[in-house]
């Protein structure tokens, strides 16, 4: 009866993705045209963004270059041997497919394991990078909300809220944390895992009338020693690496309160950093791609929260975004139509080291 009603219509995956686009522009119609202007009109907004000085400009500009080439090292030490230009260029793509796809995070990963894969790349160090960086990537912004509360405390303030964002951070960070210890600890539960995997994705392939998984339990145990080699050699490499690409996004944020005029007694550094912490936990939710209107919306909102003057704070907003997302997408789109063109395999080794 389901082939039937898809032969007759869209097929499910077309609705599906039709529906995510619907919510998607919805969502980012009420925040661009209904809310974001009810705070500060535009009109006010540019007359801000109008007053911005050239060093101002320079400053933020080179703070985005300084953003930018921080994602190709986490990538580096998670993959030894792919070269700081493949890096970034395979991270410019996959952001920006993250940026522009409903569900974006699975379609980034998916583009980083293709472009991966064609540069001569075994599937199983592959995998794993995907794997290690993606989580790498999850704890850190569930960790900032913590350190935003903890700095707010220091300075005497503080709000429901982002306390219940920061117990929320503590939950998921300690069950991914937990869960994950727990596979890599015992070689059991991690073919466990895998056969428990296997038989999910088997059912789902008999419905979409596809072959099962040809991997298993034994795949996850070989995944679970493979992790532990690379974490027990690198994790320090990969954290500090991953610090660095997240805390130079907060300043962006930063430095974009400051270029329109919020003085440290309108927002603190504290405030500006609890803001950005809201902002990165909201992108790790599957809302609309890259976050586009729902990280604006509370972004803005905590900020003005804190004391921020509206219009100052939603042109310093908008800047951040349009740095963290414009300049990525081209690099990514101009990425993702040339990768095909860097026909050199990779031939170094690519087992950590």
């Amino acid at each position: 009866m389901v082939v039937r009603a898809e032969r007759r219509g869209l097929p499910g995956s077309w609705r599906g993705r039709l529906i995510a686009i619907a919510i998607t522009a919805s969502v980012v119609a009420v925040a661009f045209v209904f809310v974001l202007p009810g705070i500060a009109g535009y009109g006010a907004v540019w007359g801000v963004l109008k007053r911005l000085t050239w060093l101002w400009v320079a400053g933020l500009l080179m703070a985005t270059v300084v953003n930018i080439l921080t994602f190709a090292p986490p990538w580096m030490v998670a993959l030894p041997g792919l070269g700081f230009v493949r890096a970034l260029s395979m991270t410019q793509a996959s952001t920006a497919f993250s940026s522009v796809v409903p569900g974006g995070a699975s379609a980034g990963m998916a583009a980083s394991f293709a472009m991966l894969r064609s540069w001569g790349l075994d599937g199983r160090p592959v995998g794993l990078a995907v794997a290690v960086t993606g989580v790498w990537n999850q704890l850190s912004g569930f960790v900032f909300p913590i350190i935003a509360v903890a700095l707010l405390a220091a300075e005497g303030a503080g709000s429901r809220s982002l306390v219940a964002l920061a117990l929320i951070g503590v939950v998921l960070f300690a069950a991914i944390t937990a869960g994950s210890a727990a596979i890599l600890a015992r070689p059991r539960l991690a073919y466990r895992t895998g056969e428990l995997a296997r038989r999910g994705v088997a059912r789902l392939n008999r419905l979409r009338r596809k072959q099962p998984p040809s991997w298993g339990g034994e795949a996850f145990v070989r995944f679970r020693a493979e992790t532990l080699e690379l974490l027990r050699r690198r994790w320090l490499a990969l954290t500090a690496a991953t610090l660095a690409n997240q805390l130079t996004g907060y300043l962006m944020l930063e430095l974009s309160l400051r270029a329109v005029g919020i003085s440290r007694s309108d927002v603190t550094v504290a405030d500006s950093f609890a803001a950005w912490s809201v902002g990165r936990l909201l992108i790790s939710l599957p809302l609309t791609p890259g976050g586009i209107g729902v990280v604006e919306l509370g972004v803005t909102g905590t900020l003005i929260g804190f004391g921020g003057p509206s219009a100052k704070v939603v042109a310093g907003v908008l800047m951040y975004r349009a740095l963290s997302i414009i300049p990525t997408l081209l690099l990514g789109l101009l990425s993702a139509a040339t990768w095909r063109l860097q026909t050199k395999r990779i031939t170094s080794n690519s087992q950590p080291s």
